[in-house]
This record gives C-alpha cells, sequence and structure tokens, in this order.
C-alpha cells in the first residue's frame, strides 16, 4: 500500500538578523511572537492536519490541502506586511514518516529546501503541490523554471502562487538596514544611493544607512570602482 502522501509548508522570517542588529533584542522577540500568533491563526483558517515550530523564527505545517486558495493568499499577503519582516514560504507534496508528533522524510527536507530559495514575500511550490491541489480559484501560478538541487536526484520544477486579483505579486520594498517591508507611501523616509531609492521604516535606519550606506545597499547597487 503506497504511504499517505501530506503537504508540507515552510515559512521564515528573511533577514532576522539583521532586524535584531537594527532594533535590538526586545522589538525582535516581539515580532516574532506577532509572527507566530498569525501563523497560528493563518493555520487554523486553513485546517492543517499537524504543525511544529522550531527555537529559530521560522514554522512549518503539514496536512492536506484543505483551504488550498485561501491559505495560498493569506500566505502570500502575511509575507509582505508593511512594517514585519518578510517572510519566505516553500511547500512541497509527498510521503513522510511521523514520529512523537513530528514529521521526518525527503519530503519535508525538499519543503525546507523550497522555502530556502523563496524571495521575500514570496510562496515557492513545487509541481507536486500544484498537481495535488488541482483547481485553486483566486491563485495564479508563475513557473520559476527547473531548479537541480544539491542531495536530490530529481530536478524540481518550482512555481510562484500569486493572488489572481489584478494586484500581481506582492513585492514589497526592503528597508536595507533591518530588512523589514516598508510601505513607501508611510515609510519614516527615503535615500537615494547609486541611483537606487531606499525606503525606511525608522528613522534611525535611515541614519544608519546614511552614516555607511555601502555597508547595507545590495552589491547590485553599489557604485563601481
Amino acid at each position: 500500500m503506497p504511504s499517505p502522501r501530506h503537504t508540507f509548508l515552510f515559512a521564515d522570517l528573511a533577514g532576522f538578523t539583521a532586524l535584531t542588529e537594527a532594533h535590538g533584542d526586545e522589538d525582535a522577540a516581539d515580532l516574532v511572537g506577532g509572527f507566530c500568533r498569525d501563523v497560528r491563526d493563518l493555520r487554523q483558517s486553513t485546517a492543517p492536519r499537524r504543525s511544529r515550530r522550531s527555537a529559530t523564527p521560522s514554522c512549518s505545517t503539514s496536512g492536506n490541502l484543505t483551504g488550498r486558495s485561501s491559505s495560498v493568499c493569506g500566505w502570500s499577503e502575511l509575507g509582505a506586511r508593511s512594517g514585519f519582516p518578510v517572510v519566505r514560504v516553500g511547500m512541497h507534496t509527498g510521503a513522510a514518516v511521523e514520529r512523537g508528533g513530528d514529521w521526518f522524510g525527503a519530503t519535508v527536507n525538499l519543503a525546507a529546501r523550497v522555502s530556502a530559495l523563496s524571495g521575500g514575500g514570496e510562496v515557492l511550490i513545487t509541481e507536486a503541490v500544484r498537481l495535488a491541489a488541482g483547481a485553486m480559484p483566486g491563485v495564479e501560478l508563475r513557473s520559476r523554471g527547473v531548479e537541480k538541487l544539491r542531495n536530490m536526484r530529481e530536478p524540481v520544477h518550482l512555481y510562484t502562487a500569486l493572488r489572481d486579483d489584478g494586484v500581481g505579486p506582492l513585492t514589497p520594498h526592503i528597508d536595507p538596514v533591518c530588512r523589514m517591508a516598508v510601505d513607501p507611501e508611510t515609510s519614516a523616509g527615503s535615500l537615494m544611493f547609486a541611483d537606487v531609492r531606499h525606503h525606511f521604516c525608522s528613522l534611525a535606519c535611515a541614519r544608519a544607512f546614511a552614516d555607511a550606506p555601502s555597508s547595507y545597499a545590495p552589491s547590485s547597487a553599489r557604485p563601481r570602482a
């Protein structure tokens, strides 16, 4: 008899070290607490069968694909909120082994690897998830191509899952100092560097950037020697 198949979702806060450095341990801990509460609410609304969370600012859930459309849209919105660290989400479907309320196996490992490939605010799924989910009203899937992952025998076809409502990808502006998502309309300020405008969540981050822009700007945005 074939093993039951489950869908595993991993989500983690991108740039958590930068956030802690910029805003301190207390604010970072408060944000992680808020992240965990929102994850619990989203898990309950989409009815996963089991879940686990590590000591790091990340989480994973497993279960069937009940509420799959609302789940994808919800995770996409969670991953791109202004004033919050961006969330990287990865999903994969397959067989796994449960031990003591936790899950193990190649499927779980691949879901974690897909999460690591996800961009900030992006929900990245595998071909296996697409086939298992079937029709997902309100969700658009855009191919990210085929990835050959280290220590994985077969290449993996990946898709970015987007809300199909004309809004397009929820790609946030990122504060280059603390790595939090920032809404340009409500940001604390902005600065130009190497022909790129950067937006900041706070004046403290803007000052830190102004003092040493080359330390924070992406390498592609730094002036050439």
